[in-house]
């Protein structure tokens, strides 16, 4: 089934700590709208010290999230679970669950950055133990029950919401990932399209004799990117929506997967990918602020209409609104200008 997601993590590397504070408040305010419309999920992730200004706090802007939303799922994809006390770790994803009625959902992975070890004073080196270590406690901990960890035991208070634990994914595009997630009986979310890999996953979960499935991207997934147009000195029109295949590096010359409404785009007048977190080239956009939220605004209305038509319902785009690419991230439905068809 069709999956819509807004990732959110709030990158500006030029903002004023008062500039920051209005993104995190407008990423609240695109969290209802979407909650509102029938997005399926928000994604927030993880990075530390980056120059850009990227989320370091997952947790605690998930909780933002949650607390903003009453249907919509958060997801932390992915978290750096070897730079947290495991314990710390399960105390928190556990009242994050309880809060939410288990609409969190935690993918784990090791990250790829040395330099976030290093600041936070954790080991390189042993990222792998450590995610050993973090998962097998977490697991241990949500139990309830009383168990060893370093050397003494523990209990972990309240337990989570969801049973057997909060959703919790292995992410990551190695072997060591993969069986990782296939030993201990979790499903494993590459980081792309890796059939390759899901293929080593299940047979080494085969092995094991553990459950679990994989979540992968598609091969050439596509993503809903808009921009806001002007007809005239002033004015402004509708926003129109085209499409790109994701991983077009950006400000390339790269045009859009198929003809917009308007006729073929570059990648930088089309606009950037459909996230608060955008590229330099938002420096086109007369207010940085105002773009970033068309752009993610425009993309949610999209979305919801496609998912609104598919249901039998109103559509709430225009014909103009929409390209003839314009469709579902995972492509299920597109709109074109004589009205809506499957694809």
């Amino acid at each position: 089934m069709p999956v819509t997601v807004v990732r959110l993590n709030l990158v500006d590397p030029d903002a004023t700590p008062r500039g920051l504070s209005e993104r995190y408040r407008t990423a609240l305010e695109m969290a209802a709208f979407a909650d509102e419309r029938g997005v399926s999920t928000l994604q927030t992730e993880e990075h530390h010290g980056s120059p850009d200004n990227w989320l370091p706090a997952p947790l605690a802007f998930a909780g933002t999230l949650l607390g903003a939303t009453r249907r919509i799922t958060v997801t932390v994809s992915a978290l750096i679970a070897p730079l947290y006390d495991p314990l710390r770790l399960a105390e928190d994803l556990a009242v994050l669950d309880l809060a939410s009625g288990g609409r969190l959902i935690t993918v784990a992975g090791i990250g790829y950055r040395p330099e976030e070890y290093a600041a936070l004073g954790t080991d390189w080196k042993r990222r792998g133990a450590l995610q050993d270590e973090a998962l097998e406690t977490l697991l241990a901990a949500w139990t309830g029950e009383p168990f060893e960890h370093r050397g003494r035991t523990v209990r972990i208070t309240p337990r989570p919401y969801t049973r057997p634990h909060p959703p919790l994914l292995i992410g990551g595009s190695s072997q060591a990932a993969a069986r990782r997630a296939a030993r201990l009986g979790l499903p494993f979310f590459p980081s792309a399209h890796l059939p390759e890999l899901e293929a080593y996953y299940h047979a080494r979960r085969e092995e094991y004799g553990t459950e679990g499935w994989c979540l992968m991207p598609r091969r050439s997934p596509r993503c809903c990117i808009c921009r806001r147009t002007r007809n005239g000195p002033g004015r402004s029109t509708a926003p129109i929506c085209c499409t790109r295949r994701a991983g077009t590096r950006p400000g390339s010359r790269a045009r859009c997967a198929r003809r917009c409404v308007h006729g073929p785009m570059t990648w930088r007048r089309c606009a950037v990918r459909a996230s608060t977190a955008s590229s330099p080239r938002r420096s086109a956009w007369r207010s940085r602020r105002r773009a970033a939220r068309w752009r993610v605004w425009c993309s949610i209305r999209c979305a919801a209409g496609c998912r609104s038509r598919r249901a039998g319902g109103p559509c709430g785009c225009s014909r103009n609104e929409c390209c003839p690419a314009s469709r579902t991230e995972a492509g299920q439905f597109s709109c074109t200008r004589s009205g809506w068809r499957g694809i």
